[in-house]
């Protein structure tokens, strides 16, 4: 099996993480692979700007799709890096609590919300007059961080161990997250910023109607299913042989499962993920399916 074959065997069994990310890394390697093709002939790179969320409203309705592909690209080596790093930390630990489709959701819906609270921030505030014009938003920091906003909603208490901090539950980290980003308006980088907080409000709201399950919810979920299943793992098909199991045997089985999913949890919450053993963590990832 070549190289090829074996990225393209991850991509199709992976997780809706994994794809995630293998999708911003490949936009990422072919850009940066043609703007070497564009200085060498001198010529301008116009991609990026045809694919970047333009804050001009006129520009914008002129250029829809780039409401949907700004959140998968990047350009600058160090900010892909720490997007994907942050979001296979984050993704895994969503999927704990919540499946793939969820996360390929949470992840559109952050993007989208924050951009348009970035559209309408540098078209309402008078600070931003003289920049609209040429002003480009790109990167998955807003979907990011509507993963991140959703686990402080429903897991506040879930414990991350960071390096020269120690323990700090989730909900912590959203909080200074968000606090860092109303700072960070007044930066350099006032429309990622913009960004951030707007991709967190739309995970606040998708966690908060996933769990009143209103019908807003369910639209949400039915406009976004035809992506989603795009992300997620292709079955294997496997026949088999087996003796049929009995109602009492499988809710004794199911039970068992319960309680097993509810001890982890609580380790989850006491210790944080990394406290968990190999076998735990397979089962969480088993459940998750």
């Amino acid at each position: 099996m070549t190289i090829w074959d074996e990225i393209k065997e991850s991509f199709r069994e992976g997780s809706a993480v994994t794809r995630l990310i293998y999708i911003n890394l490949g936009v990422f390697l072919v850009f940066r692979i043609l703007n070497v093709f564009f200085f060498l002939t001198n010529a301008p790179f116009p991609f990026m700007d045809w694919l970047s969320l333009p804050a001009n409203f006129e520009l914008l309705a002129n250029r829809p799709w780039t409401l949907l592909t700004y959140m998968f690209l990047h350009f600058d080596f160090l900010h892909i890096l720490f997007n994907l790093l942050w979001l296979y930390w984050m993704g895994q630990i969503f999927l704990i609590y919540f499946n793939q489709q969820q996360l390929v959701t949470i992840y559109l819906i952050g993007g989208i919300v924050g951009g348009l609270v970035y559209v309408a921030g540098f078209n309402s505030f008078p600070v931003f007059a003289e920049v609209v014009q040429d002003s480009r938003l790109l990167g998955a920091s807003a979907s990011i961080i509507a993963i991140v906003a959703a686990l402080a909603i429903h897991a506040p208490n879930h414990t991350l161990n960071l390096m020269f901090i120690g323990q700090v539950k989730m909900k912590f980290i959203a909080l200074f997250s968000i606090l860092m980003y109303v700072i960070g308006i007044s930066s350099t980088n006032a429309g990622g910023n913009l960004a951030h907080l707007g991709g967190a409000l739309g995970g606040v709201i998708y966690v908060l109607q996933i769990r009143k399950a209103s019908s807003s919810g369910k639209g949400i979920g039915h406009l976004f299913s035809g992506l989603k299943k795009s992300f997620e793992p292709r079955p294997k098909v496997k026949v088999s042989y087996r003796k049929p199991v009995d109602d009492i045997e499988y809710n004794r089985q199911k039970n068992m499962d319960k309680a097993r999913m509810n001890e982890i949890l609580e380790k989850i919450s006491k210790s944080g993920y990394d406290s968990l053993s190999r076998e735990e963590k397979e089962f969480l990832f088993r459940m998750g399916k």
